[in-house]
């Protein structure tokens, strides 16, 4: 039950990544950039709306999923999207209840996760993140992967209340606990979960079905993926609903053989690299293969993922 940016630009976009994941590390002109592309395509894009349980429901359709827990006194919401999508994010809020936005957590910094900041706290959510998401929020970022610079947002965008280790609030009924293990996806992950229903949003630190982005320009790398994902498993149940930054709705064992299909490449590709296989030689040696049909159909293809992984192995 998901319209997503996915299913609008997998291939374009995934060949685009490639592309200018091969960049060197100078500012190229923005105009190409899949950042532009997957802007356009989330303007086109319908917002659905998917009812888990505990008075929680999924928004698919600008860019991350967004979580949202409504109660009589107010929404808690996991991430904000991409601005695009505002009128139709503002409709999907409001047929899951009249009730006003209370609180907006980053999962971190990426702009599909926080460019709806702005919007969302004039409408009176206070915005919740990392000391690193605040800090990627506050100055000009570059990420070469995606070839485009990211402006600061403005002040009342970015997080006032920032965790830095684990913060646990009791909201409407509901006990939510924002946790950081340290780098993972990005050097500013949080992943948020609401006991009572038993639902936990992970961010980009799980991409259910698809192989993800790891930002190892700030922080990210696969065995930190690999390590929040271990922690997740750990503090999961065969019960508990595991949202995923992108995809649908998953479980434990989905993210099981998520982890698992991780350690694979992950040993594969440092075996190639320990026996001095440049970055082009692993690429082309197809290490991902096995993979590919089952998560390959999103921005991150088979060679762009070996990239990554390639690049966040220790030399």
């Amino acid at each position: 039950m998901m319209t997503t940016i996915s299913r609008l630009l997998p291939v374009a976009v995934a060949g685009m990544l490639a592309t200018h994941s091969w960049l060197p590390s100078v500012y190229a002109a923005d105009a190409g950039s899949p950042v532009v592309k997957i802007n356009e395509a989330t303007a086109k894009a319908d917002v659905e709306v998917e009812s888990l349980r505990g008075h929680i429901s999924v928004l698919s359709g600008s860019g991350g999923n967004i979580v949202v827990y409504a109660s009589p006194a107010g929404k808690f919401i996991v991430d904000s999207g991409i601005a695009v999508s505002r009128d139709k994010l503002t409709a999907a809020l409001n047929s899951i209840g009249p009730t006003p936005l209370r609180y907006l957590v980053n999962t971190h910094y990426h702009w599909d996760h926080t460019d709806g900041n702005a919007w969302m706290q004039a409408a009176g959510a206070t915005v919740i993140g990392s000391p690193m998401t605040f800090k990627h929020l506050s100055e000009t970022t570059r990420v070469k992967d995606w070839n485009y610079t990211f402006e600061p947002l403005p002040r009342e965008a970015r997080p006032s209340i920032v965790v830095a280790g684990s913060k646990t609030m009791r909201f409407a009924g509901e006990t939510i606990t924002m946790r950081n293990f340290g780098n993972g996806h990005t050097d500013g992950d949080l992943w948020v979960y609401f006991k009572h229903a038993d639902v936990l949003a992970l961010g980009d630190t799980y991409w259910n079905g698809y192989y993800p982005f790891i930002d190892n320009e700030h922080g990210g790398s696969i065995d930190n993926a690999i390590t929040w994902a271990n922690k997740a498993i750990t503090a999961s149940s065969a019960h508990t609903l595991i949202v995923p930054g992108h995809g649908p709705t998953g479980n434990r064992a989905s993210l099981t053989s998520w982890r698992d299909m991780l350690v694979a490449v992950r040993k594969d590709i440092a075996m190639l690299k320990r026996q001095g296989k440049t970055r082009e030689e692993v690429v082309a040696a197809k290490p991902t293969a096995q993979y590919d049909k089952r998560y390959g159909g999103f921005v991150i293809d088979g060679n762009f993922f070996a990239k990554l992984v390639y690049d966040g192995l220790p030399r």
